[in-house]
């Protein structure tokens, strides 16, 4: 006879084959959730973590969250993260511009007044320890099919040779045919010169008495008052300037470049500040000659600055007129006259010679300076350096002078086809510059085509690698989720822990004087591999913790008292309790970084001799090779083990 079930015994059935027919389906998401505790599990180990490295999430305060664009560390242990409007548009119009300032050893954080949009400037060390930042956006790009209103360039002259001419922003400027134009920007435009006077008794039949001028010119982004296909307008045309009169209407007029509806990119500035890191503020220089969005600073071996590329102040990229600031004036030069796509990587070489191994990042077509060779700024000439493969894939590409700088190779790293190209490759190559004809030699392969890599080289002449995406800014969620070191000696790759966070586009990375890496940013077009969801800025920030100092991290070599600066010898000695222990030594630059455009760093080998109780470290007078500025010592054991950093001025 059957027997009927009770209810409580119906309800313990049916839960039972609930959680097994959910067990079923939900397979796959709970065998998910178990690698990631087993994952999480593993790394957490201290074998893992000896063999391995770690990272850690920095705990930052929400009000000092931001949009890391660049990343700079200063003589004073604090790492500077500029935003400036942080490729937030709306920030843009509203004028609000961010730089935070982090102390990695109390993490603590700092707003600082930020003057001007710094957003995809340029920077470099200067011999005091100041930081120069120059150039940033004066305007946000206009996408095709968002252009309503015509714009261009105006040429405005001046032909008063007495004094210059200041037009604000809003001045318009009147076509023959009643057509305006408003200038988006302030201008001045320089005073007329005037001709050299021709001693009367040299003067034939047809050359006039009175000396002539030499109209002044300026150029300024011109939008028209009108929208439509009607203020379209080509090349040459003259125009009034609205609301002068008598001479002064006549001595200033407008010509115009070609005013389209064609699509506008982003702007630059003319910009220039001194960051101060005692007082921790911005103090105003003389503005570049020329405007840059996207250009690239480099420190030279007397202390200046070659500023270089960019897009100026109607979005066009500049043809290659370069200039050279000088720390003790406080002013801009022109230099030496040479074409780079955007961000170009030039490293200072031995010799005072500039190497570009092609590494670029974003603007300038595909078949313009994307060749790697060795620029002479004293003679503006260019030896070009073959043998790179891959060649069409060097845009977003990572690059270093690989330690120590006395061996004179560089390195570059992964990169992608121009622009919103797909293409990325995994190739790396070193070229040694000591050679008489230097030629690229294939390196490692990276485990994936990788774009934006980061790239840091550590005390103990190994070269951390992390980040990336194998598309361009991420898209189709393809950040990489690796991080590895490059041995220069054995010229091969070695595991290291995987990061937590993804980071493609805007993202940094940086040496820190204890010895670990810094991690920032990132800005990628999506947020799904659906590529439907708009991306949002990475704000969190990861450290790295390399796997010898969870060896050796409680019994790291230890540098006590000692200068701030070289003696006559350029000698420097340090009181350490085992001197035994101390191998090697190396000067290493601060990190000034941003588009995966690191040209300031550098590990310089020094001469090292020890007695009981301290170590003397000792180097090398070659400016080109240590360029002055503020520097990390570091000392090593035998394990590569580091100290942590004692900060040294090299005049």
């Amino acid at each position: 006879m059957a027997h009927r079930l009770s209810q409580k015994t119906k309800k313990t059935v049916l839960g039972i084959g609930g959680m097994v027919l959910l067990a079923g389906l939900n397979a796959p998401a709970a065998l998910d959730f178990a690698e990631e505790q087993y994952y999480a599990y593993k790394i957490a180990q201290p074998e893992y973590r000896a063999k391995y490295g770690s990272w850690s999430r920095v705990d930052i305060p929400e009000r000092y969250r931001t949009n890391a664009i660049h990343a700079a560390l200063l003589h004073t242990g604090k790492v500077l993260i500029v935003a400036g409007s942080g490729n937030e548009q709306k920030k843009f119009n509203a004028g609000s511009f961010d730089t935070v300032l982090w102390d990695p050893k109390n993490n603590t954080f700092k707003k600082i007044p930020t003057p001007a949009d710094f957003f995809c400037s340029g920077h470099a060390q200067l011999p005091d320890g100041r930081l120069l930042v120059a150039g940033g956006t004066a305007r946000y790009e206009l996408l095709d099919g968002e252009v309503k209103r015509a714009g261009g360039g105006m040429r405005v002259k001046n032909e008063n040779p007495v004094k210059a001419v200041h037009l604000k922003k809003g001045t318009r400027f009147r076509s023959p045919g009643g057509l305006e134009y408003v200038s988006q920007f302030d201008v001045t435009v320089p005073k007329a010169q005037r001709a050299a006077k021709v001693p009367r008794g040299a003067r034939g039949a047809l050359q006039p008495r009175q000396p002539q001028a030499t109209a002044g010119e300026a150029r300024v982004f011109v939008e028209a008052a009108e929208k439509g296909e009607r203020s379209v307008a080509d090349a040459g045309s003259q125009y009034a300037v609205v609301g002068l009169k008598g001479r002064d209407a006549k001595n200033t007029y407008g010509l115009s470049e070609r005013i389209t509806l064609d699509k506008e990119d982003f702007q630059g500035i003319r910009a220039a500040y001194e960051f101060d890191p005692l007082a921790e503020r911005y103090v105003p220089v003389e503005p570049m000659r020329k405007a840059r969005w996207y250009p690239t600073l480099v420190a030279l071996e007397d202390g200046r600055v070659l500023a270089a590329s960019g897009l100026d102040e109607l979005g066009v990229i500049d043809p290659g007129d370069n200039e050279i600031y000088d720390p003790r004036t406080k002013k801009w030069s022109f230099g030496p006259k040479r074409y780079f796509p955007t961000y170009p990587a030039l490293f200072l070489t031995k010799g005072g010679k500039l190497f570009y191994p092609a590494s670029n990042a974003g603007y300038g077509p595909a078949d313009q300076g994307r060749e790697p060779g060795l620029w002479d700024l004293r003679t503006n000439t260019f030896q070009k350096v073959p043998g790179l493969r891959d060649p069409q894939q060097t845009e977003t590409s990572s690059s270093l002078l690989l330690p120590p700088a006395q061996d004179q190779k560089v390195m570059i790293l992964g990169g992608g086809g121009v622009g919103e190209s797909k293409k990325a490759t995994p190739r790396t190559a070193v070229v040694d510059l000591k050679k008489d004809n230097p030629v690229f030699q294939d390196g490692p392969e990276l485990p994936q085509g990788t774009r934006y890599l980061n790239s840091v080289i550590m005390p103990d002449d190994t070269v951390f690698t992390t980040n990336g995406s194998a598309d361009y800014r991420g898209r189709s969620a393809s950040n990489i989720f690796k991080a590895q070191f490059y041995d220069p000696k054995g010229n091969a790759f070695h595991e290291a822990a995987a990061p937590t966070v993804g980071r493609n586009y805007h993202s940094e990375a940086l040496l820190l004087p204890d010895g670990r890496v810094a991690t920032f940013g990132s800005d990628p077009l999506f947020d799904d591999q659906q590529n439907t969801k708009l991306g949002h800025f990475e704000q969190r920030m990861e450290v790295f913790t390399p796997p010898v100092l969870h060896r050796n991290g409680k019994d790291r070599p230890v540098l006590d008292d000692g200068p701030k600066q070289l003696d006559r010898r350029r000698r420097a000695t340090f009181r350490t309790d085992h001197p035994e222990r101390v191998v090697k030594a190396r000067l290493m630059r601060p990190s000034a970084v941003t588009h995966t455009t690191d040209v300031e760093q550098r590990s310089i080998e020094l001469g090292l001799t020890r007695d009981a109780h301290s170590v003397t470290v000792d180097v090398p007078d070659d400016p080109t090779l240590v360029p002055p500025g503020w520097y990390m010592l570091f000392v090593t054991d035998t394990e590569g083990t580091p100290s942590e950093a004692k900060w040294i001025q090299v005049k």
